[in-house]
């Protein structure tokens, strides 16, 4: 059920429930942490596997110390700028966390969510919980709890509606070795915010096989529906003759006989506005019973980095 009451919620996840969470970024399958029983379900819900290692989410900064330990200085400088908010560091676990949370490894991904619904529910918590997106594993991320219910309906108990999300696009996750700092996902938080807190980092966003942190596949985040990315919108249009099309811009209207629908990110240019706006429209797409969607890259800086790492996994096929 879609509810915005928070009492039910708590009462799912202390019965070892899962349900699904708004955050800033996009909605989450949430539960206990500590519980295996729990944390079994969302593999088993997702179609996830078990390789893929989960976030930690948790209500304050004090809170750290009982999921993670060795904090690396550069972590500290990041988490005081970035928490709360759409920021996931990788660190050293403690020993009591489960091992199906981190995929076996000795890292842990942690976040504090900058969302008044999902701070107000931690916090009344003894216990964090794991958050993937709140969708079968692989598709579009869901940005709204309407979103959810279309994925599970009746499969969980409490979808907690808290709106749509602001940021609309995953957390950027860094981890470390030593000291020094390593971008394994794009994310709501740009490259060039974090280099200038801590300097160059090292980008390692692809590994299909023992991936470090969540959302480093090569094909994810993707709609049913065959899709391209193209910087040339009217030469794919053209090439695409004939099909029922759904097209995906940056800024610019595009119509033609052929394309049944066009969504615009931002009308304006604004690389937030096209990031919050996203997978709300790829869901649309999605239900138009196209035979393609097309979607145009973003111009590649800031956001527009983490938007076309997003459509480039989606399209892969």
């Amino acid at each position: 059920m879609i509810t915005k009451d928070i009492q039910k919620a708590i009462e799912a996840l202390q019965n070892n429930e899962l349900i699904a969470l708004p955050t800033e970024t996009v909605y989450g399958l949430a539960a206990n942490a500590y519980n295996e029983t729990a944390i079994k379900k969302i593999f088993e819900l997702k179609k996830r596997p078990l390789y893929n290692p989960l976030i930690v989410h948790l209500h304050s900064s004090e809170q750290l110390k009982e999921v993670a330990k060795e904090i690396p200085q550069r972590a500290k400088i990041l988490a005081e700028k970035f928490w709360p908010g759409s920021l996931t560091l990788v660190l050293k676990k403690q020993e009591h966390i489960p091992d199906l949370v981190t995929a076996g490894k000795d890292t842990v991904a942690v976040r504090i969510p900058q969302h008044l619904v999902a701070l107000a529910l931690l916090e009344q918590l003894d216990f964090p919980l794991v958050a993937p997106s709140a969708n079968p594993f692989g598709s579009i991320s869901p940005t709204s709890a309407q979103h959810v219910w279309d994925y599970f309906q009746d499969k969980l108990p409490v979808i907690l509606d808290g709106g749509n999300c602001a940021n609309g696009v995953e957390s950027t996750i860094v981890g470390f070795r030593g000291n020094e700092a390593v971008l394994y996902r794009h994310g709501s938080v740009s490259v060039e915010e974090i280099e200038q807190m801590i300097g160059k980092i090292e980008t390692i966003t692809h590994n299909d096989t023992t991936p470090d942190a969540p959302g480093m596949l090569s094909k994810h985040y993707a709609p049913k529906t065959p899709a391209v990315l193209t910087e040339n919108i009217a030469a794919e249009v053209a090439k695409n003759a004939g099909k029922k099309m759904g097209i995906l811009v940056f800024r610019n209207v595009l119509e033609g006989k052929e394309i049944v629908h066009c969504e615009t990110l931002s009308p304006k240019g604004d690389v937030k506005e096209a990031a919050k706006n996203l997978y709300a429209a790829l869901h649309r797409l999605d239900a138009m019973d196209l035979d393609i969607i097309i979607a145009e890259r973003l111009p590649n800086h800031g956001l527009g980095i983490t938007l076309n790492d997003r459509l480039s996994r989606a399209v892969k096929r």
